[in-house]
C-alpha cells in the first residue's frame, strides 16, 4: 500500500519588536505579520503494521524527505478500536517525523491517554486548483498562477509554489528541491528533486529537457534515480502518473 502526501498551506502570524517606540506609552510597538507555510498531510489507513511498513519503503526510497517540514496527522480514516493506534504517534516519532496538529479525532479518546497531543494550528486553507494542459509550455503561455524562476536552483535551496506550475529556465542542481501545486517545467538540467501536484493533482507532470533527477513525485507518489530508466536519463524527458504509479516518458 503506498503512502499518500497531500499538502495543507496554513498561516502562521509571528509577532516581531518594532524600534519604534509608542507616543504614549513609551514602549516598543508591537506588530504581527503574517507568514505562510506548507505542511504535509499524513492519513494513516488500516491495518496500520502494513501502512507503517509501507511508510518505511517510501522513507527509505527518498531518505530526509520528511526532515524539517511539518506534518498534519489525519485520522478520518481510521476507528477508535483499529490496532495499533495507540502507538501511532509515537511510531511517527521513532521516524523523525514531526506533527504539528492532529485533525479527525478527540483526543479526550481513551486511546489517546499515552500521546503528546500536539495543540496545532489554526486558519488552515486549500490551495486553488488550475488546468495543467498535456503538453510541455512555452513561457509565453504560462498558466495562471505559474511561477518562473529565472536563474538556476543552486544545490540547498527549496522552492515551493502551491498555486500552481514552477517554471525553471535554468537548471536545478543536485540537492535542490521544488515543489509545485501543477506542473513542473525544467528547460535545463533536472539533477535535484522535482515534486508535483503536491496539492492533490494526480494529473501533473515533471518535464525536464535533461532528465537526472534525484526523486521524481506526483501527488504523493515517488521514484528515485535508480528506479528509472536508463535509457531516458541524461535526455528530455516527462514523467507522469499512471494507476499510482510514477512513469517516465520521452519528450517528443
Amino acid at each position: 500500500m503506498p503512502s499518500r502526501l497531500q499538502i495543507l498551506e496554513n498561516e502562521l502570524s509571528i509577532v516581531t519588536l518594532s524600534t519604534a517606540s509608542a507616543e504614549t506609552t513609551g514602549l516598543p510597538r508591537i506588530r504581527a505579520g503574517g507568514r505562510s507555510f506548507l505542511a504535509l498531510v499524513l492519513t494513516p489507513e488500516a491495518p496500520l503494521e502494513t501502512w507503517l511498513a509501507a511508510l518505511d519503503h517510501q522513507i527509505a526510497r527518498s531518505a530526509g524527505f520528511f526532515s524539517g517540514k511539518p506534518i498534519i496527522l489525519d485520522l478520518t480514516l481510521l476507528p477508535l478500536d483499529t490496532p495499533g493506534l495507540s502507538d501511532l504517534l509515537p511510531a511517527l516519532g521513532e521516524r523523525a517525523i514531526r506533527v504539528i496538529g492532529i485533525e479527525g479525532a478527540d483526543r479526550d479518546e481513551a486511546v489517546f491517554a499515552g500521546w503528546d497531543w500536539p495543540e496545532g494550528l489554526t486558519g488552515g486553507r486549500s490551495t486553488p486548483e488550475e488546468d495543467v494542459p498535456d503538453d510541455e509550455l512555452e513561457p509565453s503561455s504560462l498558466p495562471p498562477g505559474a511561477l518562473i524562476v529565472d536563474e538556476p536552483v543552486r544545490s540547498g535551496q527549496h522552492i515551493v509554489w502551491a498555486e500552481g506550475d514552477v517554471i525553471v529556465l535554468g537548471s536545478v542542481a543536485s540537492g535542490a528541491e521544488v515543489s509545485a501545486g501543477g506542473s513542473i517545467h525544467v528547460y535545463g538540467a533536472l539533477r535535484g528533486r522535482a515534486i508535483a501536484g503536491i496539492v492533490g493533482r494526480p494529473d501533473a507532470r515533471i518535464f525536464a529537457r535533461v532528465m537526472e533527477a534525484e526523486l521524481l513525485a506526483i501527488d504523493g507518489f515517488y521514484a528515485i534515480a535508480e528506479e528509472m530508466p536508463a535509457e531516458l536519463l541524461g535526455k528530455p524527458a516527462q514523467a507522469v502518473l499512471e494507476d499510482e504509479v510514477l512513469t517516465l516518458r520521452p519528450l517528443s
